[in-house]
């Protein structure tokens, strides 16, 4: 038997060790028998699907499901019946649980006024797909209100912020997000505001007198805006004009010219004099 051939025997009988001893590991793996460990659960309320803010909860939209009890939920409930007839004051999805914190309190109903903050008032206001900033206004969101106004007495008109950072409960009188997908808007002609009861009263005089317009921010930012305004002059690049004290301003009276020059004109008639080098000249007498 020549070198090739051994060398080829040796690698073929390695091929079927090493398959029969894989087969035997495989089958030994495969009889284990299963363990199950049990694990304590109690009873869950979830969604059955995604539901929108101000939605009264009814028995087809909720079950019960086994939760983990060694990670219990907080405000969480164990029997449908204790969450039937609440409105909810913050969306939810699919299977996410229902707790306390998301529900209105017992016997405040469902829809928009659960959802107000205490001390706080809901405002509406028209809008179109232009002053609704294309239709992104959506609930949940935070714009600021803006307004162009004229002064009494004055020609030239003035856009300002109203009021800012404020929150959006609901849009088109609708009070869900059903057709709110990922990137498409929702056309409204109506928008829900949350605004303090001073805010509500500065937001009815602008649109009384002006038409309103709806800025949106981003969620994070908070910051209040603080702006003093534009007018036409403003907006073309003209300098404010300086505000007044109220005192009397002194001008400087410009100097008086100077007196002119007299020139000394010789007479109509002379007597002109040359006596050698010299010369002189005489007045006629």
């Amino acid at each position: 038997m020549n070198r090739g051939t051994r060398t080829l025997l040796v690698l073929v009988v390695a091929v079927v060790a090493a398959a029969a001893a894989s087969y035997g590991v495989y089958m030994a793996i495969e009889n284990i028998p299963e363990r199950r460990v049990e694990i304590s659960t109690r009873n869950a309320v979830v969604a059955r699907k995604q539901l929108g803010v101000g939605e009264r909860l009814t028995s087809d939209l909720v079950k019960v499901v086994p939760w983990p009890e060694a990670s219990p939920l907080q405000g969480g409930f164990a029997d449908v019946a204790e969450v039937l007839d609440r409105g909810l004051i913050s969306g939810v999805v699919e299977n996410e649980p229902i707790t306390e914190s998301k529900l209105a309190p017992k016997a405040a109903g469902a829809g928009l006024p659960p959802t107000i903050a205490p001390g706080m008032r809901a405002l509406s206001i028209r809008v179109n797909e232009v002053i609704n900033v294309a239709g992104f206004v959506l609930p949940g969101s935070h714009v600021d209100v803006m307004t162009i106004l004229q002064k009494p007495g004055d020609d030239d008109p003035i856009s300002r912020v109203v009021v800012s950072n404020v929150l959006v409960l609901a849009g088109d009188t609708r009070y869900d997000q059903e057709d709110a997908k990922e990137g498409e808007a929702i056309r409204s002609t109506v928008v829900t505001l949350m605004v303090s009861p001073l805010d509500a009263e500065r937001i009815a005089l602008a649109q009384s007198r002006g038409q309103l317009m709806l800025t949106l921010r981003n969620p994070l930012d908070v910051e209040p805006t603080q702006t003093a305004g534009v007018n036409t002059a403003a907006l073309f690049g003209a300098p404010a004009p300086k505000a007044t004290t109220g005192k009397p301003v002194t001008r400087k009276a410009p100097a008086p010219p100077p007196a002119p020059e007299v020139v000394a004109l010789p007479p109509p008639y002379f007597v002109e004099t040359i006596r050698a080098a010299k010369r002189s000249v005489d007045p006629l007498k």
